[in-house]
């Protein structure tokens, strides 16, 4: 048996060797994809709250400097609200999670140790409404709170760990040669499908049946789970085609939907949610990640032929006008979100993009001025304080970019984590004439987007000044200190 601290020391590198393995995969195959690893659970018995902890914020730089994360903050601010708003109705409901949103066409979605769940863009553009999208997260947080691979690892699978660490080993030392990745990922396939043997027809019955429970403590409609499984399997079989990603990894019979729908008639029934902020941001999602936006701008218009209700419409409405916005019809554009705003003045995922449309065809002063009004309403919206900086930054005017600055600081305060508040905060630093405070915003944007050498050597140019104060030189050293010791623990080289 191999001891519980190496174990957690080969749990940790397998579970950042999987990313690796599949964006190798996805190099070899060249099909413009990330394969992420479907993991399962928590694993909160064989990682402590401090392991946990670090390795998801480990995870969330690797799938940044894999630039795999959509951190558009309405975006994945809509989608971990409702996580939280599942979790805190979950069998655990004190435990830690994350969830985050993947630019992955992909119809999947995956659960990892220290509560990190993921969904793929794919999953969350294929759903009809958001009680759909819950009854995959529901389904993960069980993955989660039932403890299903601390089981797998229970069962003395720790070989799998040191079969994908060997296959990794081969892919860094292989420097770029295609036939040496492709003959290990194809090793790391053979583990992966031994592994996923390890999650039993059990265990997914249980995370349906945790899953829709929790869906309904929650007030979403359970229905929606049975309706998303049956959904994919109706698509799969009138196209053609193998199963999608989610099935594979989550395999759906006849008998396991009727076994959910069975379990559901039990449950009370949920109260109607017209889902019309889901219906937004799913829109904001399609025309933002779509890479011609003369296909979204396509979709929206096919889509508002057909009768539609309300909610519905007014997202593919919005949609269509950021699409245009990409296009630069800027005419067309503001045409439909003044018509929005006629019919709901506070949404305010329309006054943002109302104020993003005056900004990027250059009159940023009428959006700082709608944008200062909303920032003074809601002072902690990350995705206001985003786009007012922005607006108050496209001046070049030294003072406001002293008020840009005030503006991300405070956000930055409970948002420690995110490399793009760090990334205009340098800009906002920079133009102010804090140099000190722009390269160190500089290093923590690299460092969140897994760029821990490049934030190591930013640290040490500013270290070698003679004109730092002793305040700034005592931040500066502590936190290079930080830094060196973790990549020496990860085995990444460093100087100094």
């Amino acid at each position: 048996m191999i001891p519980v601290k190496q174990k957690h020391s080969f749990l940790r590198q397998f579970l950042l060797a999987a990313v690796i393995v599949a964006v190798s995969l996805s190099s070899v195959a060249q099909t413009g994809r990330v394969n992420l690893p479907e993991l399962g659970n928590s694993a909160s018995d064989i990682l402590s709250k401090s392991e946990e902890r670090e390795y998801a914020e480990s995870l969330l730089r690797q799938m940044r400097a894999y630039e795999l994360l959509d951190e558009d903050p309405l975006i994945s601010e809509f989608f971990s609200n409702m996580g939280y708003k599942l979790a805190a109705n979950s069998d655990q409901p004190e435990a830690a999670f994350t969830f985050v949103v993947l630019d992955q066409p992909i119809i999947n979605a995956f659960a990892a140790p220290g509560g990190v769940i993921a969904l793929y863009s794919g999953l969350i553009l294929l759903a009809d409404s958001q009680d759909e999208v819950a009854g995959v997260l529901s389904h993960e947080i069980a993955h989660i709170t039932q403890l299903h691979l601390y089981r797998a690892f229970e069962k003395g699978k720790e070989m799998n760990v040191l079969a994908m660490l060997a296959m990794l080993g081969l892919i860094l030392a292989s420097g770029g040669n295609g036939e040496v990745i492709q003959g290990a990922v194809m090793g790391a396939q053979a583990v992966a499908a031994q592994a996923q043997i390890n999650f039993t027809r059990h265990n997914e019955i249980e995370a349906d049946r945790v899953g829709i429970r929790t869906l309904s403590a929650a007030g979403y409609d359970p229905q929606g789970m049975a309706d998303f499984f049956e959904k994919m399997g109706k698509n799969t079989r009138a196209n053609g085609e193998g199963p999608p990603e989610f099935l594979r990894t989550h395999p759906v019979s006849v008998n396991r939907i009727a076994e959910a729908k069975s379990r559901i008639q039990n449950l009370p029934k949920a109260e109607p949610d017209e889902g019309r902020q889901f219906y937004i941001v799913q829109a904001r999602m399609r025309a933002l990640l779509e890479e011609d936006p003369k296909t979204a701008i396509d979709y929206f218009n096919t889509e508002l032929n057909k009768p539609l209700p309300d909610a519905r419409k007014n997202g593919h409405l919005y949609g269509l006008a950021i699409a245009l916005q990409r296009m630069a019809e800027y005419d067309k554009a503001e045409a439909l979100l003044s018509e929005l705003l006629e019919k709901e003045p506070s949404q305010l995922a329309f006054q943002l993009q109302m104020a993003n449309l005056q900004r990027v065809r250059g009159e940023p002063q009428l959006a700082i001025n709608s944008l200062a009004d909303l920032y003074h309403i809601f002072p902690g919206n990350q995705a206001i304080a985003l786009e007012y900086g922005r607006a108050l930054l496209a001046q070049a005017d030294p003072q406001l970019a002293v008020t840009a600055g005030e503006v991300l600081r405070q956000q930055l305060v409970t948002r420690k984590n995110d490399p793009e508040l760090y990334a205009l905060y340098a800009q906002a630093a920079n133009l102010a004439g804090d140099e000190v405070r722009s390269t160190e915003a500089i290093a923590e944007s690299y460092y969140q987007r897994g760029g821990t050498e490049e934030a190591i050597t930013q640290l040490e140019s500013l270290e070698k000044r003679s004109d730092l104060d002793y305040y700034q030189r005592a931040r500066v050293s502590a936190r290079l200190m930080e830094l060196r010791i973790e990549a020496s623990e990860s085995g990444e080289p460093t100087r100094g």
